[in-house]
Formats: C-alpha cells, sequence, structure tokens
C-alpha cells in the first residue's frame, strides 16, 4: 500500500468513526454514503476491472432486502398473515428482531450470491451491451414480479418489523452496519485484486478470447466475480430495507433509474477499474447528491446529467485515472524517464 493510499485508508476510517459525532444532524445520510461506496465497489469489480458493464446489479440489491424481510418474519409469524391487510396486528418481542435481523442480513447475503451463481451459467452467454441490455432487463421484470407477488405485499409493499428502540438508536445501529459492510467489501475487494484472481479477471476484460485460449477458465471466474458483488449487494438491500423500514418494489427494492444508474455513475465518476475510484466517486456523487436535493430541488435531476455528460464526454478516466496520470509516483506507478537520442526526455509507465 502506497503513502497516499495509507492517508486515503485512514481519513476513510477517521470519518465513519467520528461522522455521526461530528454530524449527528446527518446520521441517516451519510449511512447512505456508506451504502453508495458499497454499491460503487461491487459495480467496478464487474464494469470496471472484468470488463462487463452490468445495468441490473440493483436486482440483487432488491433481493436481499426481501430475503432479509420474509426471513424477519417468516421466522416468527406466517408471511403471508403478516403482508394482509390484518398484518399490522402483529408484534416482535426484542430477541425476536435481533434475531431475526442477524439471520435476515446472512441469508440476504448468501442468498443474492446463490441466485447470481445460478444467473452467471445463461447470462454470460451474452458480452457487450447484449450483457448490459441483459442484467438491465432482469432487475425490470424483477420490479414488476415483485409487485405482482401478493404473498409479500405485492405493489403495496411490506412494512418491516419496528425497531424496538429509539430512532436515534435505530439511525446508531444501522449507521455502525452500513459503515461495517463497506469497510468489509472495501478490505474484501482490496485483497481479492492483490491475487491472482484479479488478474484472471483483468485478462477477461483487456481480451476474453485469448485468456480463454490460454486456458483460463473464464466462465467460473465471471460466476464468482459476479456472486460477490450480489454477496455484499444482498447485505445492503438488507440493511436499507431496515433502514427505512418500509420495502416497495419499484422505488425502494429495485430502484434502477436511481440507485441501479447511480452505482454505475459513482464508479465512472471516481475512475472505473481504479480501486480508490468507486470510493472517492462515491463520497463526491452522494455529497452533490444531497446538497442538490436539499438547497438546489427541482435543478437535482439536471445537476446529476451534467455530472454524468461532463465524466463520459470529457473526463473518461476519473478522478483517480486523472490523478495517476498526473502523479504516478504517488500511486506506485514506476515511471522509466529516459532521453531519446536527439535529447529529448521521454516518459514509458512501467
Amino acid at each position: 500500500m502506497t503513502s497516499i493510499e495509507k492517508k486515503y485508508t485512514l481519513g476513510l476510517l477517521a470519518f465513519g468513526i467520528l461522522g455521526p459525532i461530528l454530524f449527528p444532524d446527518y446520521t441517516f445520510q451519510i449511512a447512505i454514503l456508506w451504502i453508495m461506496v458499497l454499491f460503487a465497489q461491487t459495480w467496478d469489480a464487474m464494469g470496471g476491472q472484468m470488463g462487463y458493464n452490468s445495468l441490473g446489479n440493483i436486482f440483487f440489491f432488491g433481493c436481499g432486502m426481501y430475503i432479509c424481510a420474509v426471513t424477519q418474519i417468516g421466522l416468527f409469524h406466517d408471511v403471508g398473515e403478516y403482508t394482509s391487510a390484518t398484518g399490522s396486528n402483529v408484534t416482535f418481542t426484542d430477541p425476536q428482531y435481533y434475531t431475526g435481523l442477524a439471520i435476515g442480513i446472512v441469508f440476504a447475503g448468501v442468498g443474492s450470491a446463490v441466485i447470481a451463481a445460478c444467473l452467471g451459467w445463461t447470462v454470460f452467454g451474452l458480452r457487450g451491451p447484449y450483457f448490459a441490455i441483459g442484467t438491465l432487463g432482469i432487475a425490470l421484470a424483477a420490479g414488476e414480479l415483485f409487485g405482482a407477488w401478493e404473498w409479500v405485499g405485492g405493489g403495496g409493499g411490506i412494512a418491516l418489523p419496528v425497531y424496538p428502540g429509539s430512532g436515534d438508536g435505530k439511525s446508531i445501529l444501522f449507521y455502525c452496519l452500513s459503515f461495517a459492510a463497506a469497510m468489509v467489501t472495501f478490505a474484501f475487494y482490496k485483497w481479492l485484486f492483490s491475487t491472482r484472481f484479479g488478474l484472471s479477471v483483468n485478462a477477461i476484460r483487456d481480451d476474453e478470447s485469448k485468456a480463454d485460449a490460454m486456458g483460463l477458465h473464464t466462465l467460473r471466474h465471471k460466476t464468482v466475480a459476479w456472486a460477490c458483488s450480489a454477496f455484499f449487494l444482498g447485505i445492503a438491500g438488507a440493511l436499507f430495507g431496515n433502514l427505512t423500514g418500509f420495502i416497495e418494489p419499484l422505488e425502494v427494492a429495485f430502484p434502477t433509474i436511481t440507485f441501479g444508474i447511480f452505482m454505475v455513475a459513482m464508479a465512472l465518476l471516481g475512475g472505473s477499474g481504479t480501486f480508490w475510484g468507486p470510493v472517492l466517486g462515491a463520497i463526491l456523487f452522494h455529497i452533490i447528491k444531497e446538497a442538490t436535493w436539499t438547497y438546489f430541488l427541482g435543478w437535482q435531476w439536471i445537476t446529476l446529467g451534467l455530472i454524468i455528460i461532463v465524466n463520459v464526454v470529457y473526463f473518461q478516466q476519473g478522478l483517480v485515472g486523472w490523478m495517476q496520470e498526473k502523479w504516478p509516483e504517488k500511486f506506485g506507478i514506476e515511471v522509466d524517464r529516459g532521453t531519446s537520442a536527439d535529447g529529448d526526455a521521454k516518459e514509458a509507465v512501467l
């Protein structure tokens, strides 16, 4: 880890620990920030590191949300009865709430990963824009299907068990869980992409046909990478569902046109394919989003649209990509500065 990466890591940890203390009125917003960081990291693991630009990763976020809700409820009550008109009469004890939440979060991650592994054997037959459109179709279809499934509340949604403590206690609990989820995701991908697996997915990104010809089991690597992303997205869905307290299929569980697009935009803004890019991109994007939603209501979509246009057209390398070009040594990139025959200086990045 280079010196600048150590500074970034320490700064990230310090902000995560001190955030709710320094800004107690914004605990909820900062908790959402950590979920956005997780979004950007999981998308970049597919789009930036492996070259498979998915527009439907939000599908696993919604699956995790519903899996966690069904687990929390189904461990102690009938789910169909709970989601019916008389469901408001169902109550949970404190131990039931915390037990259901803990098991639900685990099931959300594991269940989403299993779904991703099963889907991977079919959707990875698609490449390029066809893969992106195919995954988008899965996410859109999921929202409609869950909206028609009355057992889980249908289009009317489903209210999650009520937190047994105060509102401030709930904010702190889910802030800590969201921060922990983002940091575990960060540490996991830091380790994963330092192994041979990271080199393998980068080879798939650079030229999948050559990687196949060299004997690399590309389908296995793609499926594992997608399952890892789905695992963390499922956990994020479980946390977000409980943080909001209510699940609605189109706007909360499978928000394709908001969160589904945001995770792509954040990774591109920070620098797709760079480890720190998605993290910094998510922080910057979330701050701009919250500021425009608060102080420039009505202009927020125009602002976010302009960011995406400028990023895609004029700033494709992203923030970290630009910094690596300007200060390569700080990121551990060796630059060979030689002298040509005519005396002109030349540089070669190793």
